[in-house]
């Protein structure tokens, strides 16, 4: 089965895991190194940005 390609940059994610406060595991372990829950935070967090961007267009 082939990996899908992620929808969030690189970038984002980084910017979200020091946000969330994660990011050491991230540089010491990988992304797979990350728990489940802060995963979930982290789409949470990605959807709530899109969504102030959304409701802050002219």
């Amino acid at each position: 089965m082939a990996r899908r390609s992620g929808m969030m940059s690189q970038q984002m994610k980084e910017e979200l895991a020091k946000e969330l406060g994660f990011y050491d595991t991230v540089k010491r372990e990988g992304w797979g190194g990350i728990r489940a829950r802060d995963a979930g935070n982290m789409v949470k967090r990605a959807i709530e940005i899109a969504e102030e961007q959304m409701t802050n267009r002219p």
